[in-house]
């Protein structure tokens, strides 16, 4: 399955698309007035910045909920929480269960129709509960996105867009030091709702942090699932158990990689801004633009195609590969 029949365009989530204004420095409040203006009641979840879910889906993105609803129909009941938390998103909304209640009615079969409805019942309970159950977790979340986002301020509080490198670095520092189970879907409902709660203040300054946040969000958690593939497979050619395959993803890092693998990684974890410069220096170098593009197209295999169908961390991560991609075919 192409990776281009699983997501939404997100440029201008990811801030890859051209700013509706020229680039200039100007100071956007300080961190505390921001987030003590912030609720929930602000950013309705359905004026969501992230564009696969601010419109109707496309033919392609209704055939991903199709296969959602067909796979959590087929689930077991207590199977249903873990789906459901890795795609809460998509599965609690109105368009989800518009999609149950048009495919019962098209059933012909009395069996899919009872499995649908029992399906819809199942569903409402379960997010009931998921929600219940990550309110501690998204209040830790909310927490960790706060320091990410202090991390792009002044010493004074204030921020300068656009962002210094010496902000970007510091930005960087405070996601790479989250554990992995905090970058998750709970992590980006918090950007997500804070970016929709700036842009309905006009605050475009704190939408393009939110944006290099996503960013280097994208980056970080796509090396990190490099490194754990690496060591995965490295395991299953020497016959090693999961723990074997566990040891290894430190020494994954400093084994030898294909130039094109090394250049790739070290784009993982810079500015975008600094990409085509990388890039250009690569490709005089010893990197050939082919082999990288293949690199970049085996980790969205790899990678991408692994993550829940539809969710926030998969739209996410696979904008951000398009546009290397894109950058990369450029030059």
């Amino acid at each position: 399955m192409k990776l281009g029949l699983l997501i939404a365009p997100l440029s201008v989530c990811l801030g890859f698309a051209p700013p509706a204004y020229l680039p200039q420095k100007i100071r956007c409040g300080i961190t505390q007035r921001f987030l003590s203006d912030f609720s929930e009641d602000d950013a309705p979840r359905e004026q969501s910045r992230f564009e696969g879910m601010q419109r109707e889906p496309t033919a392609n993105e209704l055939a991903v909920i199709d296969d959602m609803i067909t796979k959590l129909s087929n689930a077991k009941p207590y199977e249903l929480p873990n789906a459901v938390s890795r795609a809460i998103r998509v599965v609690s909304s109105p368009r989800f269960f518009l999609r149950i209640a048009e495919r019962a009615d098209e059933a012909t079969d009395a069996m899919e129709k009872e499995k649908l409805g029992a399906l819809a019942e199942n569903l409402v309970n379960t997010i009931q509960a998921v929600v219940s159950m990550t309110e501690d977790s998204l209040d830790e979340r909310a927490k960790e996105v706060e320091k990410v986002v202090k991390a792009a301020s002044e010493e004074d509080g204030e921020f300068l867009v656009p962002l210094s490198k010496e902000r970007v670095e510091a930005m960087r520092k405070e996601v790479e030091g989250l554990e992995e189970e905090s970058l998750n879907e709970a992590f980006l409902s918090t950007i997500d709702a804070w970016m929709n709660k700036a842009h309905q203040d006009g605050m475009d300054g704190m939408v393009q942090i939110m944006q290099t946040a996503l960013q280097i969000y994208s980056g970080t958690v796509i090396s990190r699932a490099r490194v754990r593939l690496q060591a995965n497979v490295a395991a299953a050619v020497s016959g090693e158990d999961q723990a074997a395959a566990d040891a290894l993803v430190e020494a994954a890092k400093e084994g030898e990689s294909s130039a094109a693998s090394d250049l790739l990684e070290k784009l993982l974890h810079i500015d975008t801004n600094e990409w085509e410069m990388e890039i250009r220096k690569g490709i005089e170098s010893d990197v050939k633009k082919e082999a990288l593009v293949s690199e970049v197209q085996k980790t969205m295999e790899s990678v991408i195609l692994g993550l829940e169908n539809g969710s926030m961390a998969q739209r996410v991560q696979a904008e951000f590969l398009r546009e290397l991609v894109t950058r990369i075919e450029a030059i």
